[in-house]
């Protein structure tokens, strides 16, 4: 099935998942797949889409994971395991349901480990690289630090209310992230097993002061990876780089895809 429509709701039978398509559709040009962070949705990449797809000349397919934006809602708490369910049941199926043919992944945080876990255990000959924004391939103290300041913002500041402007049930987005991430057995959670597995060229970005994660996440998926592993360590950004420097972003980003289309 081809989704023809520039956004609306994909039906996966268990979950109807909010999304968004910019530039050309999958049965014309390759397709850039973005994976949002664990507070993300489709709204939250604001016109990263549209810069992508005038850059690259790719289709450029952003959705909603269950529980954010408009998609479906889910039970709370989400089970520790969660982004290998979305990476290894979820992902499959959307790509198959737009009639994905060949393309990229850019995952952003949650969205990088994502990306992550699909490359490294769906073999999947029609991703043709991915992209890692800010990743995390194992738990940092300085990440747990931040997102419980996170909970606290949620509880006790204003982030509930700008939350609520993105996602339509905003406990289960803010909780199904904030919950797994501060349960104790979350500390446990490793990644690095995908590294190896991966056989397309990655592209890792990360900010100079991402707050959520230190560079010793970049040095992982260089020492891990077998596939080419291009870096870019981004000054005077944070953990998100596509916010705070965009064009930088699209520009590392394009020519990236260019190399490789």
């Amino acid at each position: 099935m081809s989704v023809l429509q520039s956004s609306g709701l994909l039906d996966l039978g268990d979950q109807q998942l909010e999304y968004r398509f910019a530039g050309p559709r999958p049965s014309e040009k390759p397709t850039l797949v973005l994976l949002h962070e664990g507070l993300g949705c489709v709204g939250l990449w604001g016109d990263l889409p549209d810069k992508l797809a005038a850059a690259t000349g790719c289709g450029v397919f952003a959705y909603s994971r269950a529980g954010y934006g408009q998609s479906s809602t889910i039970a709370l708490p989400r089970p520790l395991t969660y982004m290998h369910h979305e990476a290894q049941q979820v992902l499959p199926r959307a790509l198959d349901a737009i009639g994905f043919q060949r393309g990229f992944l850019i995952g952003h945080s949650d969205g990088a480990s994502i990306a992550v876990i699909y490359a490294g255990s769906v073999e999947d000959k029609r991703v043709e690289g991915i992209t890692l924004i800010a990743p995390h391939f194992f738990v940092e103290q300085k990440g747990i630090t931040e997102i419980a300041k996170a909970k606290a913002a949620y509880e006790t500041g204003d982030l509930r209310t700008k939350l609520s402007r993105w996602h339509k049930n905003v406990d289960a987005a803010f909780l199904g992230w904030n919950g797994a991430w501060l349960d104790p057995e979350f500390r446990k959670w490793n990644i690095e097993e995908f590294l190896p597995a991966i056989q397309c060229p990655v592209l890792a970005m990360q900010g100079i002061d991402d707050q959520y994660g230190t560079d010793a996440q970049i040095k992982m998926v260089q020492a891990k990876c077998h596939a080419p592993v291009e870096v870019a360590m981004l000054p005077g950004v944070q953990h998100s780089p596509h916010r705070e420097a965009p064009d930088l972003v699209v520009a590392k980003i394009a020519e990236f895809v260019a190399r490789l289309t």
